[in-house]
């Protein structure tokens, strides 16, 4: 076992340096799941009839309430989407949504105890596709529905070709204190291979005109590996993007898949970048982001020091939950709409994927949710491992003994043994008070944490590539 603890003498709570070894990342990059649950959502079973309104007639009153609302239109088709989102140019479509909307919604707040949200999501799609009205609109029947914390945090992903003159007063006067959009690139060649043109003035006039009206928070998206993208443009994009500015980044690692998502089927692979290339974009993005001052969240996350998911990750606070990293992990998720999920004590539930089937089910009445994972009480213990190491980079031994009564290292003997060999090339370091993952390890946290999933060994092939 390496003795290397560069904690030991660390007078912070917590180390969140990154160190990109290259050698090391091909080492060990292998598919994992993203852990937004544990189980993963992979353990989804047909749900049983009258389960869900058991789970939600069950649902803990002193527990706050985390709504995320799925918009499944989109005016345009981004070639690179590898999720269910319906292209239409009718507005009537969103008006006729709102009202199964609606429908759901009662029929599932009918069940609840409680009723206090804490956290609010809209996502898509384009949740934009609405109109300002229609925005109103549910944002007013939300607010009769729930009672909403004037201190919780209030976000809706935004499409910058989508907005009104008005859209982003409307959010801000409405409650909504966080914004995020998608770039994914500045070069306008990757922009027109994948179909999606934004040019970078639309962009600063989004980011100036959310900065004016003083949102809380405001998150880009990008995306590395896309068909014509090289190691210097995406550099060139990366430095542009920090003069914008933004709270958080999320960098994503393109997948092309176009066996499972027709949209890619319009990429030429002949385009895409190798993986060589890839991994470099990677690493030049890590550097680029720490020497500007963001702080490396996991996984694919960056955020501003001062932006409160890092203060969350200093202090221990932070979650994972099915919106990826959170500050309000102590809520219950619910989700509303087309393959919208739902997160309830230990149930986890997914509505259908295909609007007519959503459709039907709350046209005959019934709560629309058609998937189910029930945890055991194994899964508690893992779980807790599982989202400590991913969002604090710690397995602490004595937390362990004193929530769950075990010897940690006794329990997970082999699963220690087997971290051996990364402990020998200083990934993490293991003593007598638990595991710490190190800045080499960082970027390789799903690798790690996927030694303490007991579902992952015979799945592989399943996930995605870490890097």
């Amino acid at each position: 076992m390496s003795k290397y603890n560069p904690y030991a003498n660390s007078t912070s709570m917590h180390f969140f340096g990154i160190d990109f070894d290259e050698t090391l990342i091909k080492k060990y990059n292998q598919q994992a799941p993203r852990y937004t649950s544990y189980p993963t959502a992979l353990e989804f079973l047909p749900i049983e009839a009258d389960a869900e309104q058991q789970i939600l007639s069950q649902q803990n009153p002193q527990t706050p309430l985390s709504l995320y609302i799925h918009i499944p239109f989109c005016r345009h088709l981004c070639y690179y989407c590898g999720c269910n989102k319906i292209i239409t140019k009718k507005n009537s479509d969103a008006g006729d949504y709102l009202d199964y909307l609606f429908a759901e919604i009662r029929h599932k707040k009918s069940l609840l105890a409680g009723k206090k949200v804490k956290q609010l999501h809209l996502g898509g799609g384009t949740p934009t596709f609405l109109s300002d009205d229609e925005l109103i609109r549910l944002w007013q029947f939300l607010q009769e529905e729930f009672d909403f914390d004037s201190e919780g945090d209030f976000s809706i992903e935004i499409d910058p070709r989508e907005l009104g003159d008005n859209t982003l007063s409307v959010l801000k006067h409405l409650g909504f204190n966080r914004l995020s959009f998608g770039v994914q690139d500045l070069s306008e060649t990757v922009q027109i291979a994948v179909n999606r043109i934004q040019p970078k003035s639309l962009i600063e006039a989004v980011m100036n005109q959310a900065r004016h009206l003083q949102f809380d928070s405001i998150n880009i998206d990008l995306i590395y590996g896309l068909p014509h993208q090289t190691t210097q443009s995406m550099k060139q994009t990366i430095d542009e993007i920090i003069k914008l500015s933004p709270d958080r980044l999320s960098v994503f690692n393109y997948a092309h898949l176009p066996e499972r998502f027709a949209p890619q089927r319009r990429i030429d692979e002949r385009d895409l970048p190798s993986a060589k290339d890839k991994l470099t974009m990677f690493g030049n993005i890590i550097e680029t982001l720490t020497q500007a001052g963001y702080q490396y969240i996991g996984i694919d996350h960056f955020a501003k020091p001062d932006d409160s998911m890092a203060i969350a990750q200093r202090t221990g606070q932070l979650h994972r939950n099915f919106q990826g990293y959170t500050i309000l992990g102590e809520c219950d998720l619910l989700g509303f709409g087309v393959s919208a999920i739902s997160q309830i004590g230990q149930h986890i539930t997914q509505n259908p994927a295909t609007l007519a089937d959503y459709q039907q089910r709350i046209q005959e009445g019934l709560l629309p949710a058609i998937k189910h994972i029930q945890s055991q009480e194994k899964d508690a213990l893992r779980r807790h491992v599982i989202m400590n190491l991913l969002c604090h980079d710690r397995m602490d031994f004595a937390t362990i003994r004193q929530t769950f009564g075990i010897d940690a290292p006794t329990y997970f003997a082999d699963e220690l043994s087997e971290l051996a060999k990364m402990v020998d090339d200083e990934l993490l370091y293991i003593d007598e008070t638990g595991v710490q993952i190190l800045p080499k390890g960082r970027i390789l946290g799903r690798n790690i944490a996927m030694i303490f999933d007991e579902y992952s060994t015979s799945k592989q092939g399943r996930f995605s590539k870490a890097i």
